[in-house]
């Protein structure tokens, strides 16, 4: 397949520049999708913004971005003042700091892009540009346009090329001991402990892309299937059945020790 170009610009760093291309490194393209129609004449239903107040409809002109300031006030900006906060150039990544690949939590990564060289000429200095960010792990950060905003990104050497990760906005990100900071500290008891290592080594298997497998997407394609050929529909798949809720307190042990028992049976 043709790879599709997303973005063009330069690669920057200091005086060492090269054209560049850019694309989404993940795609939703394979997934399903769904159109809303009328049932009655099996046409399509369109959407339209309608005034909340009058409830007409609102020409296309008439839209505008609104800050809401108050109850039922809100502040207006017109496309132009919007574009004014954007960075002057959005075809340039240039690489203004470095910091250690590994000092960055992946709680912060929020989009995947393959950035390639654009042109036999600039390949070498894309190439030295990469391999010295493997040489002394680091990754680059720089910002850029993307998506109509100013985004962080981080440069990420890999393989051949370059993963331009889009970065999440500090207030994007939960301060994590809102959630955990409550949780108590205990000392995990030593004979569980092998036992569950024991346990997570019997279900430890190599990577595999089929472990992230969509299901739901398999079933609803032989439905749709079957219903183009005028067939009847795939029987329902059955539902796995939930696991009974305790009682009373479990004895942890017992449970693990079942656990490797049923997991050395299924192997065997």
């Amino acid at each position: 397949m043709a790879r599709r170009t997303y973005w063009k610009g330069y690669l920057k760093l200091s005086l060492v520049t090269c054209p560049v291309a850019m694309t989404p490194a993940t795609t939703e393209s394979e997934k399903i999708r769904f159109h809303t129609l009328n049932r009655g004449t099996g046409n399509r239903v369109v959407s339209r913004y309608i005034d909340a107040v009058t409830e007409k409809p609102v020409d296309e002109d008439d839209e505008v971005k609104g800050y809401q300031s108050g109850e039922d006030e809100y502040v207006i900006l017109e496309d132009e003042e919007l574009e004014s906060v954007a960075l002057e150039s959005t075809r340039t990544v240039d690489i203004n700091v470095f910091v250690p690949r590994d000092s960055i939590e992946w709680i912060w990564y929020d989009t995947p892009h393959y950035m390639v060289p654009d042109d036999p000429v600039g390949e070498e200095a894309f190439s030295v540009i990469r391999d010295a960010m493997a040489a002394t792990d680091t990754v680059g950060i720089s910002r850029l346009v993307m998506y109509r905003r100013e985004r962080a990104v981080m440069l990420e050497p890999r393989g051949r090329g370059i993963v331009v990760w889009t970065l999440r906005y500090g207030d994007e990100v939960r301060d994590p001991d809102a959630y955990f900071g409550h949780i108590k500290e205990v000392a995990a008891d030593k004979k569980l402990m092998t036992l569950l290592k024991k346990l997570i080594d019997e279900r430890t298997h190599p990577w595999d892309t089929s472990m992230v497998k969509d299901p739901v997407q398999d079933r609803l394609l032989d439905i749709i299937t079957a219903k183009k050929k005028g067939r009847k529909k795939p029987a329902k798949a059955k539902a796995e059945p939930e696991p009974e809720q305790p009682s009373n307190v479990i004895n942890i042990m017992d449970a693990l020790r079942k656990s490797i028992s049923a997991e050395k049976k299924a192997k065997r």
